[in-house]
């Protein structure tokens, strides 16, 4: 079963990937644009989308899914327009619906990119400064030397540090689901496993190495940071950080994996204290798309940051996808309508499948799924669905890098 990378089914790694998908067993609703009340014209129906949701659900068996849209600007074609498909709850046959919250798995890397942006800005931290400035003898194991390992290159996933979730303990994460797990604890896994045999390798364990940078720093919990410079401003009411508690508090979807027997399993209550602020939060997706509108409307950052967040470098294409790209804390990739969306997905081995992402004309989306897609071609059709919603009835743009 696959952690929290974006992508989880195109890891070449030890992690055993949910292959079996058992039909469900409750009704699953057609897939409905359900536009806002007297919204402009061009608000819906959102014929591509729906159909690009409903077969996930259909076709690759996904319980639920959920799309939540928003337009460039309040009034502009359509300010907000929801797609919705199957079931949030499995046992009751609930619908799924855009307003419940989940999981949102790496998503999390974005937040905490920020407030380390916003740190480099306050002239706190550099970003070109090593690991070791900030956290001396943290990262002197394995081979691996904090000296030569600078903050950019962890929010960039270019420091060569291996992902702890590649340790063969993970193999089989739902034995140890309801387990605390300490970020050094983890970061020590992590060096003692091989080094990446590509420059560009996704890990979590960078982001706990950035989450320690901003106690140091700080003097505060990078949760504590997170939620007073992101969470609260913004008036996120349903993102919150669970903690030690598997619980989801208030109204949620639920999650499913696929146990090694076949069976579908009740994966929502887990511990997520093994993602840290790599992968811990719950959000919804208006929680989701409120916070990337504020972040590339320049609310979250200043201009030069930013920037310096939206310049990427080539992603491998078998940990993401082919033509992705990675920044700091984002993920960018193009866009069958031309130009790329920036954003960022995220998966937690209970089965949440979170993603959001703002396209060229500032048109945004974020995406909740109940299941992992279980297969390579059911992970395109997830991206579709992204690629539909940012794109159905928009003018073409002219392709950027």
């Amino acid at each position: 079963m696959a952690i929290s990378l974006p992508i989880p089914v195109l890891r070449r790694t030890g992690l055993a990937v949910v292959t079996a998908v058992c039909l469900l067993t409750a009704a699953t609703p057609a897939a409905v644009a359900h536009p806002s009340p007297k919204a402009p014209r061009g608000c819906g129906p959102h014929p591509a989308v729906s159909r690009s949701v409903h077969r996930l659900v259909a076709h690759d068996r996904i319980a639920g899914a959920a799309v939540l849209g928003t337009g460039p600007a309040p009034g502009a074609a359509c300010a907000r327009w929801t797609v919705t498909d199957g079931v949030a709850e499995l046992r009751s046959g609930r619908p799924m619906n855009a307003t419940d919250r989940l999981r949102v798995g790496s998503v999390t890397k974005t937040f905490t990119a920020t407030v380390v942006l916003r740190l480099a800005a306050e002239r706190r931290l550099s970003l070109d400064a090593p690991v070791e400035r900030y956290l001396p003898g943290l990262i002197r194991a394995g081979g691996y030397d904090g000296r030569r390992i600078t903050v950019r290159q962890l929010l960039r996933h270019t420091s060569g540090l291996p992902d702890y979730l590649e340790a063969p303990e993970w193999e089989h994460p739902e034995r140890v689901r309801y387990r605390h797990f300490e970020p050094r604890r983890l970061i020590a896994r992590a060096l003692r496993l091989p080094r990446p045999r590509r420059a560009w390798h996704y890990a979590t364990t960078n982001y706990l190495v950035a989450g320690l940078i901003v106690r140091r720093v700080t003097g505060h919990g990078p949760e504590t940071e997170i939620t007073r410079r992101i969470i609260e401003p913004l008036g996120l009411r349903d993102t919150y950080w669970p903690g030690d508690d598997p619980r989801v508090r208030g109204p949620h979807s639920h999650s499913y994996f696929t146990a090694a027997d076949g069976r579908r399993v009740d994966g929502t209550a887990w511990n997520t204290s093994f993602g840290g602020v790599g992968g811990a939060l719950v959000s919804t997706p208006a929680d989701l798309t409120r916070f990337a509108a504020a972040l590339f409307g320049g609310r979250l950052l200043p201009a030069p940051q930013l920037a310096e967040m939206r310049r990427t470098v080539a992603a491998d294409p078998d940990r993401l996808w082919p033509g992705a790209r990675y920044g700091l804390g984002l993920i960018s990739s193009p866009l069958s309508c031309g130009g790329r969306w920036f954003g960022h997905a995220g998966t937690v081995p209970g089965g949440h499948r979170a993603l959001v992402a703002v396209g060229p004309g500032g048109r945004g989306v974020a995406v909740a799924l109940t299941e992992v897609p279980a297969t390579l071609p059911a992970e395109l059709d997830f991206l579709d669905v992204v690629d539909k919603a940012l794109c159905e009835g928009a003018p073409a743009e002219r392709t950027s890098a």
